[in-house]
């Protein structure tokens, strides 16, 4: 009888691990929740990197693209997938898409050395040491991407590095303003 009895763990890890296993295969791996996605995107108050150290300037993210679209990336010296997705930021650059970095839970010099290291794609990087825009924009890791339309509202997002221009193209169309019709004569 105790023999069984020590057997029991067992028999309910195997069968925790079954469950586990048949979730994961129903899940669709794609599907992550855009919570942010439409709506305006946070008012955090962070500062800037400057030269290897923070400040002294400090800036809202919400006006950090000064009235136009903007790419928001959420990455750190030491996250290996920021430096797999790097090429792709400097390409939005070369494109001239403003691209907003955050520092997140890095020392500013790890982020200059990383910086002067593979090249600087930001038009501007703010230092988030302690976390606070990465609560505020709900990210789950490092690196993720948002496009933030000229009206400060978050248009797209990316979970992950970006790995290919179609990852660009969807984030960049994503926000651009739907063109307005011309004023005609009736409509004056």
């Amino acid at each position: 009888m105790t023999r069984w009895l020590a057997l029991l763990p067992l028999v309910v890890l195997a069968a925790l691990a079954a469950l586990f296993v048949g979730w994961s295969l129903k899940r669709d791996p794609a599907f992550k929740p855009d919570a942010l996605v439409g709506q305006p995107i946070p008012e955090t108050v962070l500062p800037m990197l400057s030269g290897d150290r923070e400040g002294p300037g400090q800036l809202d993210l919400k006006t950090a693209g000064v009235g136009r679209p903007m790419i928001v990336n959420v990455f750190a010296s030491w996250c290996a997938p920021c430096r797999i997705e790097h090429p792709k930021l400097l390409e939005l650059k070369r494109r001239g898409v403003a691209v907003v970095g955050i520092a997140y839970k890095d020392e500013p010099v790890a982020t200059r050395a990383f910086l002067d290291e593979l090249g600087d794609p930001f038009t501007m990087v703010l230092v988030d040491r302690e976390g606070r825009a990465g609560l505020d924009l709900g990210i789950s890791g490092v690196p993720e991407t948002f496009a933030v339309d000229a009206l400060g509202r978050i248009t797209a997002k990316q979970s992950g590095p970006l790995l290919d221009d179609a990852d660009l193209d969807r984030l960049v169309a994503s926000m651009q303003a739907p063109p307005r019709p011309a004023p005609t004569a009736a409509s004056r």
